[in-house]
């Protein structure tokens, strides 16, 4: 070996020793840097003619384990999913309210049936006919609200589906642009994993609206399916399309052409299956929730201000009544027609014979709808023919409810136990997920930078380089030794 290839080995291997260290640097500085995948340098020896000619830099290799990446991504998109379906029931729970709780749905119909209890011990009493007509209308004051939240859990859903497709267009595109970036740098032999990492959050960002798999192609650039097949990026974005509103009302659907649907390029998507394009993310979520979830919500409410409706509407109760008219809860103030069900519960008010507000006069609700004049103060037939109405076990005729018959309190925790099953099981299975999403976070980080190691590649490289040194001193030495002779 010659002193010349003596000395260039030694430099080519500063050039390798100081080029690891830099590798090793990076690691230790972006040891808790989400998205950030562990660096390590590839070398190679290198021969001129059958002699050693030093050590190559072949590249920098990014560590990731894509397997874990992706059933991470799964998971993120599986906790998108049922934290906003539950949150959703949630918020109608709170809407109805528990029976322990007195301005509940159950709580104001035992109020209603309280009040007129008391009236009906008290049939004289204006204070006592007050108080049923006071809690009657809270009954309809709490079913108006509860549907008004109903619709406007719809519309905020539909504005969050408006804002997570921009956020997928944009970050489709901002991946797309990645893609270009590492190809360049790839074909240019530069280290692309700088950019490897922006681009892994950049899907990170996207993976819990909808579930993405990424797939490998040529010059380091991927290509993104959803689960459900839908193509989002390869070669080029998707685009995704969706049409917001201002105001969503009960007879609003997608179905019925009121609410926008979802296209991709242009190409209509399924929006309600399980195993659709989209499903599994929050995207579906919302979806569901507008579409299906707070549809039924706003069923079941309609379907039992339906059966106040007509208890209450029954010809046999209050012969007062003109044939056909409207009894204590009206449809908007006209009697109820089973063929309008829809948005009930947001129409429903109290009959204007017997109501102040309205110019009424408490003293119809002992002496009959219908009456043209106050009636003996001490009569309370009708008033017990109404408790005995709302006690009176009924089969609900519409919301999907038990065929056992039900009085009207115990339809109202028939509502509320139909919510409370549902949130049940969509909490236990986001208590799943939520435990696997932080496993699999866990797994991810313990496959990522390790300190200790680094620390101990840092001394190898240290000795390394301070071998080298010594050889390049060693060579110059000779050679100021022969130059001198």
């Amino acid at each position: 070996m010659t002193l010349n290839s003596a000395l260039h080995n030694a430099l080519s291997g500063l050039s390798a020793n100081a080029r690891a260290a830099q590798v090793v640097s990076s690691n230790v500085a972006n040891a808790t840097t989400e998205g950030y995948g562990a660096r390590s340098l590839e070398l190679s020896s290198r021969t001129l003619g059958g002699v050693p000619s030093g050590v190559v830099v072949e590249g920098v290799r990014r560590h990731v384990d894509e397997r874990l990446l992706s059933d991470r991504r799964m998971s993120d998109a599986a906790m998108g999913h049922e934290s906003t379906r539950s949150g959703f029931l949630a918020d109608l729970t709170k809407a109805l309210g528990t029976p322990d709780q007195p301005g509940s749905l159950s709580g104001r119909m035992a109020q209603f049936e309280a009040a007129l209890t008391e009236a009906a011990a008290r049939p004289d009493s204006e204070a006592a006919l007050n108080s049923s007509i006071n809690a009657a209308r809270n009954i309809v004051s709490h079913l108006k609200a509860t549907s008004d939240d109903i619709q406007a859990a719809r519309l905020s859903a539909d504005g969050a589906i408006a804002q997570e497709i921009a956020q997928l267009n944009q970050g489709l595109q901002d991946v797309q642009n990645l893609n270009i970036k590492i190809g360049v740098a790839s074909a240019r032999g530069a280290d692309p994993s700088g950019l490897m990492d922006q681009r892994q959050q950049a899907i990170d960002a996207l993976s819990s609206i909808i579930p993405i798999k990424q797939i490998p192609r040529d010059g380091g650039q991927v290509a993104l399916i959803s689960s459900g097949g839908a193509i989002l990026l390869d070669g080029r974005p998707a685009q995704l399309d969706f049409s917001t509103v201002n105001m969503i009302v009960p007879e609003m659907t997608q179905s019925g052409g009121a609410l926008s649907g979802l296209t991709i390029n242009n190409q209509p998507i399924e929006t309600g299956a399980d195993r659709g394009a989209i499903s599994g993310g929050s995207l579906a979520a919302h979806f569901q929730v507008r579409d299906e979830l707070a549809v039924t919500a706003q069923e079941h409410v309609d379907a039992f201000a339906r059966n106040l409706v007509e208890r209450f509407q029954d010809p046999a109760l209050d012969a007062t009544r003109a044939p056909g008219a409207p009894g204590l809860f009206t449809d908007a103030g006209m009697a109820f027609d089973p063929v309008d069900e829809v948005g009930l519960s947001t129409r429903l008010s109290l009959n204007a014979a017997v109501d102040p507000e309205q110019g009424g006069a408490l003293w119809r609700l002992r002496d009959g709808l219908g009456a043209a004049s106050p009636g003996n103060v001490g009569n309370a037939t009708l008033l017990g023919e109404m408790i005995d109405t709302l006690s009176t076990p009924v089969v609900a005729a519409s919301g999907g409810f038990s065929s056992t018959a039900r009085s009207a309190s115990g339809l109202a925790t028939d509502l509320l136990n139909v919510v409370s099953t549902n949130l049940n099981q969509i909490e236990a299975k986001l208590s799943f997920d939520t435990a696997q999403n932080t496993s699999l976070r866990q797994m991810e980080l313990a496959q990522g930078v390790d300190t200790d190691a680094e620390m101990q590649k840092l001394l190898i490289i240290e000795q390394a380089f301070a071998a080298n040194a010594q050889v390049v001193t060693a060579a110059d030495e000779m050679m100021q030794l022969l130059l001198g002779m």
